[in-house]
């Protein structure tokens, strides 16, 4: 999809809303705004405020890390996945850290996004040569335990779903993290901050019987 495109009917989004309304009768789906499709072989976005656990297949994806701040992540994607005719997927991958922030110590900001690949075959790995900060990279299957949330992609709605996972860990000893943190967010920025769906996830196994 062409940028111009792709701009061009993002006013559209929100009455794809009505539609995601509908699929929320089905169970363990929330309704959402569909900009793209899945990765393939990826379950489907979870239930809004509740834990659960979810297993992703093995899958390729483009990667960015931040220079600096997270300014221009999703261009440079965008862009990557743009001049390799490689097909836009929801969600887009982004990691988190802690930097340092003039006059507040240290706050945590986004350190790398990535742009999943619809199928583990399509392009190859390796870096970008027009662009040696995105590297496309092949990642093993994953498990993790997640929870569905609305609002910005910011590091306040990071936080509030990692409260809700360390909950919901405490309560299950079954499983234990494993793993960094992510956040998966399936809307552009052209959706307004209060019809954005993400997902924050702690990757888990099993613990030992």
């Amino acid at each position: 999809m062409k940028l111009r495109q792709f701009t061009r009917f993002w006013w559209l989004s929100p009455l794809a809303v009505a539609a995601g309304m509908a699929a929320a009768a089905e169970p363990q789906r929330p309704w959402m705004v569909s900009e793209a499709k899945l990765p393939e072989g990826f379950p489907g976005p979870g239930p809004v405020d509740a834990v659960v656990v979810k297993t992703y297949p093995a899958h390729r994806l483009a990667r960015v890390t931040a220079a600096g701040g997270a300014d221009g992540m999703f261009m440079k994607l965008f862009r990557h996945i743009e001049r390799n005719d490689i097909a836009m997927t929801a969600p887009v991958e982004m990691s988190w850290g802690d930097r340092p922030a003039p006059d507040q110590g240290r706050r945590r900001q986004p350190t790398a996004m990535a742009f999943l690949y619809g199928a583990a075959s399509a392009g190859r790995v390796g870096a970008d040569p027009q662009d040696p900060r995105v590297v496309v990279e092949d990642v093993p299957a994953l498990t993790v335990a997640s929870v569905g949330l609305r609002g910005s992609y910011d590091a306040a709605t990071l936080d509030r779903g990692l409260k809700q996972l360390n909950q919901w860990l405490a309560a299950h000893p079954e499983w234990r993290p494993s793993g960094d943190p992510r956040t998966l967010g399936y809307n552009s920025p052209f959706v307004p901050g209060f019809f954005k769906y993400s997902e924050v996830q702690q990757p888990v196994v099993a613990a030992p019987e």
